[in-house]
């Protein structure tokens, strides 16, 4: 088995890219970053993931290339944070030509949700887990008995009038200014939602802000057990090559 594996993250702001030891568990390379284009269409995208890969250590086999999409046998079905161009493409194949060798593309909140259950924050839980990924938008990635149900895009359930990542995400968090506590009140309410339907046993919560766990915490209010990503954001991209060679 390849030991080192390429794993890419796209997300509506910024684009990640990373090599992952797979006998050490853990982001073997520097983390890299470039914009996401605002022009961010196939074309003008695919030179962003070689260039970033081109800076990185060299690595044979598949690579994985977590996306924000609903993601369906690597072809891409919607396009929220990611230019309108990109529904009906096939991620995998593109990304493949592009690279020439094997690619497995899939929801970025699933690749997170991977690399969390299986090595991070929810290894070992057995029953339903909700992983989170507050930032342009919420990602989320369900799991029961360690299994992924793949594209639950439950970050756009009505909450409050509108899509439930235009009142809690880490974006919005930003973009009105908010503190802690105005802003956890938000993500207590879309946690509410989520507990009404789902009655999780877990709830992990990934993305950028999940470094600031401790801060904020004490503020949550919500029946299941919280915890941070242990990978933060580093979790799309490690999930993007355990897909990879899971073959996802």
């Amino acid at each position: 088995m390849t030991q080192f594996v390429l794993g890419l993250d796209v997300g509506g702001s910024s684009v990640k890219a990373g090599v992952v030891d797979l006998a050490a568990r853990r982001l073997v390379s520097e983390m890299l970053f470039a914009p996401t284009p605002h022009a961010s269409e196939p074309e003008h995208l695919m030179p962003v993931l070689q260039g970033l890969a081109a800076r990185l250590p060299a690595t044979e086999g598949a690579l994985g290339v977590a996306f924000p999409s609903v993601v369906k046998r690597g072809r891409v079905r919607t396009a929220t944070n990611i230019h309108s161009d990109w529904i009906g493409t096939d991620g995998a194949a593109l990304v493949a030509k592009a690279f020439t060798r094997p690619a497995v593309f899939l929801n970025d909140a699933d690749a997170a949700g991977i690399a969390e259950m299986r090595w991070g924050a929810g290894r070992g839980v057995m029953g339903p887990v909700v992983m989170l990924t507050l930032g342009t938008g919420i990602g989320t990635a369900l799991f029961i008995e360690g299994r992924l149900f793949p594209n639950a895009e439950l970050g756009h359930l009505q909450l409050h009038n509108s899509d439930a990542e235009r009142w809690a995400s880490a974006h919005i968090r930003t973009q009105l200014e908010l503190d802690y506590p105005a802003w956890v009140e938000r993500v207590n309410d879309y946690l509410a939602l989520l507990n009404s339907f789902l009655w999780p046993d877990l709830f992990i919560l990934g993305g950028a802000v999940s470094k600031d766990f401790a801060a904020f915490s004490p503020l949550l209010r919500v029946e299941a057990e919280i915890r941070p990503a242990q990978f933060s954001g580093e979790a799309g991209v490690i999930g993007a090559a355990l897909a990879a060679v899971d073959g996802q």
